[in-house]
């Protein structure tokens, strides 16, 4: 008996065929890039990035002498997305991602206008932020009226690769819970109330949870990805969610810490808790809570700082070796400069698109190892006040798991354990793509309680904070927010002007 879990994430796809007691039995990976035609705007191409690395990883995997005895098969993807397909489930333009897609502000100050910002955060928990899927819908009635007009679905990403899959237009409670203002977060429903002009109800998936059979892969999925027919498929979520199940992070009070491209963390609850400055919805199981945050910029500002040092290398892992090496050569707090790595804008706390990275501090003295140090460590103290987020929102955070790539680099761990005090466990995990292969075993009743699946789990280091580097660390975190806050305003302005 085996699963198989694929996550399709911003710079490429993963996935693992997995025994029936967690053990990883083989691994596959497809690269694909990212689209960015204006600024603001970052696009995917659903055929070329996400079925194809679906194709090539499935046929992969089955290649594996137990790819022959899969029982079940769990998907994740970036998120919230927007897709937009005619009945036929072809995609009319790129799809619109997540958070760091910035294009629908306008349409997302106009809702909060008409609508009340109440309503809104009464409705779906959150206020309306880049990582909104509503005003994106939106974006597409105003900016591209033909194509919104002749959409038939308005969907995300593992919605379509489910529905490519099995012919079921699904999409998970976890994912519906950011098309804010679309989704009502008590009554677990599509609310379209004040949104009626432009999205109905049944232009959007049916809701279910992450791990329900939505169907089973139909002939025609089956030719193009060497998957056997009539194999059950989950529902599925977005990779956050499932790299936390991944992590083994499902209980009250724990902490997923997803360092990857962007920085997503998700505090699990029992409980439904909202604040302002978080983003509340449901978790992949029924009756189930997550109060999460998000930095827009993580792992691609490092790969933005290696290509201008001229440290970049065709092997990733090289690449940051060097980046590391090099920012070692500076010492902690990088001999006073200070960054504000916001080269997307920012999400939590401060939820502003308008925002852009920033430099303080920086001589004729230092050197490119400090400026390398002080690109790291601003990285960490976005991941940082994130975190601290949850402090004033007074939820606690019983214990961070920690997982992505970005977990290797120890002046970024470092830097937040430090400021924020908390220790970070850093899970040996396979990823977004073992949580949905958890999922799918879940889902198919091989994993009765996801509680008590012990063979699951992997094992993990710990990051601890610098009681040395606490006070100089925190002072910076000061002038870091206090950076931000001055330029706040001449960063919008700036951008109105042009």
């Amino acid at each position: 008996m085996s699963f198989i879990g694929i996550d399709i994430g911003t710079f490429e796809s993963k996935g693992v065929l997995v025994d029936a007691n967690g053990e990883v039995l083989a691994m596959a990976r497809h690269p694909h890039g990212i689209s960015t035609p204006r600024p603001g705007h970052v696009e995917h191409d659903p055929d070329n990035d996400w079925w194809a690395g679906i194709a090539a990883i499935s046929r992969e995997l089955m290649a594996h002498p137990e790819g022959q005895r899969v029982q079940a098969i769990g998907v994740s993807a970036i998120g919230p997305c927007v897709v937009a397909t005619d009945a036929d489930l072809v995609p009319l333009r790129p799809a619109i991602l997540y958070g760091v897609d910035t294009r629908a502000t306008h349409q997302g100050e106009a809702l909060t206008a008409s609508l009340s910002a109440d309503e809104v955060l009464r409705r779906g928990g959150n206020l309306l932020t880049s990582q909104s899927a509503g005003p994106k819908i939106a974006w597409l009635k105003e900016e591209e009226p033909e194509i919104w007009q002749s959409a038939r679905w308005f969907m995300t990403s593992q919605s379509w690769i489910v529905a490519r899959l099995t012919g079921e237009v699904v999409i998970d409670h976890a994912t519906a819970g950011y098309f804010h203002p679309l989704y009502d977060l008590v009554e677990k429903r599509w609310d379209l109330t004040g949104c009626e002009s432009f999205i109905d109800e049944a232009r959007l998936p049916r809701l279910a949870w992450s791990t329900e059979v939505a169907g089973h892969i139909h002939e025609k999925a089956a030719a193009a990805t060497g998957l056997p027919a009539g194999i059950p498929v989950i529902v599925g979520t977005t990779d956050s969610p499932a790299e936390a199940v991944g992590a083994g992070v499902i209980s009250d009070g724990a902490l997923m810490a997803q360092y990857g491209s962007t920085g997503y963390f998700i505090r699990v609850s029992s409980t439904l808790i909202t604040h302002q400055d978080l983003w509340a919805a449901p978790f992949v199981f029924e009756d189930t809570y997550v109060l999460a945050a998000g930095t827009a910029t993580l792992g691609t500002a490092t790969r933005w700082i290696s290509d201008l040092l001229n440290i970049t290398d065709a092997e990733d892992d090289i690449t940051f070796g060097r980046l590391l090496d090099l920012a070692a050569d500076s010492p902690p707090g990088a001999r006073g400069v200070l960054v504000v790595p916001h080269f997307s804008g920012e999400r939590t706390p401060f939820q502003d698109p308008y925002s852009r990275a920033a430099i303080i501090g920086l001589g004729v003295e230092h050197s490119r190892a400090d400026v390398a140090r002080a690109v790291l460590e601003g990285l960490g103290h976005s991941v940082a006040e994130a975190f601290l987020v949850y402090e004033r929102a007074c939820v606690p955070i019983e214990r961070v798991v920690a997982i992505g790539g970005a977990t290797k680099n120890d002046v970024i761990m470092r830097t937040v354990s430090t400021i924020t005090g908390l220790d970070q466990h850093v899970a040996v995990s396979p990823g977004a793509a073992f949580g949905d292969a958890f999922m799918a075993a879940v889902g198919v009743g091989a994993i009765p309680d996801p509680a008590a699946a012990d063979g699951w789990r992997h094992s993990s280091r710990a990051v601890c904070p610098d009681p040395e580097e606490a006070a100089a660390l925190r002072k910076d975190h000061e002038d870091f927010v206090a950076v931000y806050n001055a330029l706040a305003p001449i960063h919008r302005r700036r951008f109105n002007d042009n």
